[in-house]
């Protein structure tokens, strides 16, 4: 779920904006990693504090059409 959320907020951001999302379900890790690697955005920071995971996700920038 959190990754879907991220997704739908990263939409409607700028490219290059950076979103922060706050999650506790451990497989998120992997998720967020696979996300980024898939869709192009960056996943520029993680930590774990006392089990609340913090992704920070930079839009990856449009690509101009051909």
């Amino acid at each position: 779920m959190p990754v879907l959320k991220a997704n739908r907020a990263l939409r409607d951001m700028p490219p290059g904006a950076k979103l922060r999302i706050l999650a506790t379900d451990r497989a998120s890790v992997a998720d967020f990693q696979s996300y980024c690697r898939e869709t192009g955005h960056a996943l520029i920071a993680f930590t774990d504090t006392a089990g609340v995971l913090s992704f920070m996700i930079r839009r990856r920038a449009e690509t101009s059409p051909s």
